[in-house]
């Protein structure tokens, strides 16, 4: 139990370092590709020539955000069992639905497309997103609970600027706003995510390499 607990933090890490950098590695592999504009799952589009290194990272992901909830919940529990439980959960139901759907579940080349498979793949992005939305959240009421007022503060502040820009993600879809700052789908989702990963990130740092 002590390893699965001790390596669920590096697989977190590998994960939430991962999510950020694999999109930047291969967008130059797809012409056209722009990271402001276009969401971060064109990458595994049906049409898209990184879409089998993408999607297998999506599948990577996903199983690394579930090796890491054993470690999570055992750092958290003793402060409380219930809202520990429904953050590991959230993650979980991320690392599904947003993560592992995504490389068995591709989006098509253009929202105009609908397709049995972009439907799921929506349906589970759009409820993972939600849901991991809150973990910020979350960690900030359970390290308030402990005084550690660093970890707090950083969680609050990470899930007011991930709602926000959560926010603004799903905005971008609306055609009155599309000659808009607004309509900057792919820098709203990046940023979106940034900030739902960084408590997780910052606690995981910490427990690997000592309390900072």
């Amino acid at each position: 139990m002590d390893l699965i607990i001790k390596y669920g933090w590096y697989a977190l890490l590998i994960a939430i370092v991962g999510e950020m950098l694999i999109p930047i590695l291969l967008a130059p592999f797809y012409k056209g590709y722009n990271h402001a504009t276009m969401a971060i799952s064109t990458l595994g589009n049906v049409n898209s020539p990184v879409r089998l290194p993408f999607n297998l990272w999506m599948l990577l992901a996903g199983i690394l955000f579930l090796a890491a909830t054993p470690a999570i919940y055992h750092a958290y529990y003793q402060v409380s069992k219930p809202l520990t439980t429904v953050s590991v959960l959230f993650i979980a139901v991320f690392a599904v639905g947003a993560c592992i759907f995504t490389c068995f579940f591709s989006v098509n080349e253009t929202k105009d497309m609908v397709t049995s498979s972009s439907k799921i793949h929506g349906a589970g992005s759009a409820i993972g997103f939600m849901l991991f939305l809150f973990v910020p959240l979350f960690m900030a009421i359970l390290s308030f609970k402990t005084n550690d007022n660093i970890t707090g503060t950083l969680s609050t502040i990470s899930f007011m600027l991930a709602l926000l820009f959560f926010i603004l993600f799903i905005m971008a879809d609306k055609p009155e706003l599309q000659r808009t700052l607004v309509a900057k789908e792919g820098l709203w989702q990046r940023l979106n995510l940034l900030f739902m990963y960084l408590p997780l990130g910052y606690i995981a740092v910490r427990n690997i390499w000592g309390r900072i």
